[in-house]
């Protein structure tokens, strides 16, 4: 399981405010959520943003991924995402080449059935009698 940790929507119609949750990254975005890590309101001047440092911290340690917006946020109250360990040399080598001279395959353009050709034979004779002028 992958975790994130994302903005989640609140608030009325027009007037968002947002929760700073970690949550499964193939939930919902305003679905079911791991942890609520703080709060943010963008319509506040300024804005107002209440994050558990400690919980935020906690989550990034364990592999969390922090959306753009999110790790945006953090980056403000000084929060930065641990980067990724380097990969191995040896992991790089043993993955298969893969072939540069390989061709894509061609899309098959196949005709319309005779129903579809009379369809829209039907449609344009009925636009055009639609368009023109009566007298």
């Amino acid at each position: 399981m992958s975790v994130v940790i994302r903005l989640m929507r609140a608030g009325a119609k027009k007037r968002p405010s947002y929760r700073v949750v970690a949550a499964d990254s193939r939930r919902q975005r305003d679905g079911r959520f791991l942890e609520i890590l703080g709060h943010y309101n963008p319509l506040a001047h300024p804005y107002e943003l209440r994050v558990h440092k400690d919980k935020v911290e906690k989550w990034l340690n364990r592999g969390a991924q922090p959306s753009e917006q999110a790790a945006s946020l953090l980056r403000s109250l000084g929060i930065t995402p641990a980067a990724a360990p380097p990969v191995p040399a040896t992991e790089t080598a043993a993955k298969p080449a893969k072939k540069a001279a390989a061709k894509p395959a061609r899309r098959v353009i196949r005709k319309p059935s005779e129903r579809k050709v009379r369809a829209r034979a039907t449609r344009a004779a009925a636009k055009k009698k639609a368009a023109a002028p009566k007298a």
